[in-house]
């Protein structure tokens, strides 16, 4: 005997781009773009079973609400967005019950005095995840990914453990390069009074300001110093998450050249990587949100 187990459905990677003319403070055309995936879950069963699609929206669909979503609220928020998304589906169809929203925002940079010329802003990807559930509520996480840093020095790796196949050298001073991916959770209590954008910029420049001024003894210290700093410098987060793998340098043997490399040439080694995980939860944290799933 089998049965249908969990399952959702929707439109993955639905590219639109929102030009707002003349939105911005000073005149110029303000930019969203955005990589928009929907996800639908409830009962739905039926299609399953027997081909029933009598409760099953054309994925079609989703991705033409979302081009008329960000017509109707112009150049708004990505958390904006993927609310007022995510309670639609919920409302506007019977039998779905949780709708997931997930966006990537690329940022644009001005450029000149046109007020209609940008250059891609290529430091970092924004990310948000809304679940909307008709029973539970609404759980909101947004983050960023790929922000690109390095400490040419102030980091240390030393005191592990050795085994017959280890063959790294301690080192008392080394590069510490990574790609910071965070996710932070909000409180249930903050998100109808959240500030998105001042959240975003606020978490980035204490993710680099923490990345900077901390002296490193692990990857994994940094992580926790990270997301320590986020939950002090955030109050409406509960939770942070990062993903920090690690972008190996190391020092090129120039002897054969008759070189010597006082820490100055390096070989930055894209595979195999170490990958730290790990997340900092605020004392008080309420229980894991839905939009972490």
């Amino acid at each position: 005997m089998v049965q249908v187990g969990a399952n959702r459905y929707g439109k993955a990677e639905i590219r639109v781009v929102r030009v707002a003319r003349g939105a911005a403070p000073d005149g110029s055309d303000v930019i969203r773009d955005w990589n928009v995936s929907t996800s639908l879950s409830g009962d739905l069963d039926g299609t399953h079973l027997t081909g029933d699609n009598s409760q099953v929206l054309p994925t079609d669909s989703h991705k033409n609400r979302v081009y008329a979503l960000a017509k109707e609220l112009g150049a708004v928020e990505p958390e904006t967005f993927a609310l007022e998304l995510a309670s639609f589906f919920v409302s506007s169809q019977e039998p779905i019950s949780r709708a997931r929203i997930s966006v990537e925002e690329y940022g644009w940079t001005p450029i000149g005095a046109t007020g209609y010329s940008f250059a891609r802003a290529g430091d970092l990807v924004r990310t948000t995840t809304v679940v909307h559930d008709a029973a539970t509520g609404t759980s909101v996480v947004s983050g960023i990914k790929d922000l690109v840093v390095m400490n040419t020095t102030a980091s240390e790796f030393w005191g592990f453990p050795k085994d017959a196949h280890t063959t790294l050298a301690e080192t008392k001073d080394r590069i510490l390069a990574t790609a910071v991916n965070a996710s932070w959770r909000f409180r249930p209590d903050a998100v109808a009074t959240a500030d998105w954008a001042a959240v975003a910029s606020t978490a980035k420049q204490t993710i680099l300001g923490t990345f900077a001024g901390t002296y490193s003894y692990s990857l994994q210290q940094m992580l926790y110093t990270l997301g320590s700093a986020l939950l002090s410098a955030v109050p409406e987060l509960c939770e942070v998450r990062l993903e920090l793998p690690n972008k190996h340098h190391f020092i090129v043997d120039l002897a054969p050249f008759g070189l010597e490399n006082e820490r100055e040439v390096y070989h930055a080694d894209d595979r195999p990587y170490g990958l730290i995980e790990g997340s900092v939860l605020a004392d008080d944290a309420p229980e894991a949100g839905l939009a972490w799933t």
